[in-house]
């Protein structure tokens, strides 16, 4: 049986342990009101330009021809993987990098391009090849961040090296719920000979060509600071919640150890009491 000095330290641990995961709890509670309202203001615009891409693209014609659209028989698969910098987020980055590893082919087939520490340090451990990492913008991403990371994959895709790009984040759905995604960014797809519906007539000036050449790239940027920008409210809800779970199960074990010290305590009282009412009665 521990002494009572032990169970003492075990409460003080469990105490200081819950004042942490509290603390940690009213952080991520207070971020993810500013990181849901700006996924959720960045979501129509996003939902637009994807619209206005896709039918522009659609209504192109056959021979427009442009880098973004180029479809490479040769190379290889690029993920773009977005993860957490920091731990104590329940499932958030194993599942995103579950969800990863499900479309990779093959290790020797596939490259990727990783948000966040945790995905770094998954798949490093793991023996694929990261051609690129971003660390320390998972929480709070900006557009320039994306722009950055847009940039660089579709530099990447230009010079051939890469067949197609893939992303995986997580959406966020609601304060309880978030969902690992995965989306096509290279090369991009019109969907045009799916929508067989009635396209808007667009007058572009100077031309077609260069607008959708302008459009593409931002197309991208957008893109991916909309996927950031879900992720980094996605992490904020998830560590909300475990940190909520990990300070109610403190709440439990403290009452556990509170009811352990004061039946050991008795315990001890009542064992004083035994040998001072038997050396009394040797006493007669």
């Amino acid at each position: 049986m521990a002494s009572l000095q032990d169970i003492r330290q075990r409460i003080k641990s469990v105490k200081s342990t819950k004042q942490i995961t509290s603390a940690m709890n009213m952080v991520a509670t207070s971020r993810l009101r500013h990181a849901k309202e700006a996924a959720s203001a960045n979501r129509p615009y996003a939902e637009k330009v994807m619209e206005v891409v896709k039918e522009i693209a659609a209504n192109a014609g056959a021979d427009f021809s442009h880098p973004l659209l180029e479809t490479h028989k040769e190379g290889k698969k690029l993920i773009l993987l977005v993860t957490a910098d920091k731990g104590l987020a329940g499932a958030y980055s194993g599942n995103a990098c579950k969800a990863a590893e499900a479309i990779v082919e093959s290790k020797d087939d596939t490259e990727l391009v990783v948000v966040g520490r945790k995905g770094v340090a998954h798949f490093k451990n793991r023996g694929y090849k990261i051609a690129e990492s971003y660390i320390g913008i998972s929480e709070r991403p900006s557009f320039e961040n994306a722009r950055n990371i847009a940039d660089d994959i579709v530099e990447r895709f230009k010079s051939g090296q890469y067949r197609e790009v893939q992303m995986v984040y997580t959406k966020f759905i609601s304060a309880i719920n978030c969902e690992p995604q995965s989306v096509q960014l290279l090369p991009f797809q019109s969907d045009a000979g799916e929508n067989t519906g009635v396209h808007a007539e667009y007058i572009y000036e100077p031309d077609a060509a260069t607008v959708l050449g302008f459009l593409l790239p931002q197309y991208l940027y957008t893109t991916v600071y909309a996927a950031l920008l879900q992720s980094a409210a996605s992490e904020l809800s998830s560590r909300m919640n475990a940190m909520s779970n990990a300070t109610d199960n403190a709440e439990e074990l403290m009452s556990k150890l509170d009811l352990y010290y004061n039946k050991v305590r008795q315990a001890g009282i009542t064992n004083e009491i035994t040998e001072i009412v038997g050396g009394a009665e040797a006493l007669k």
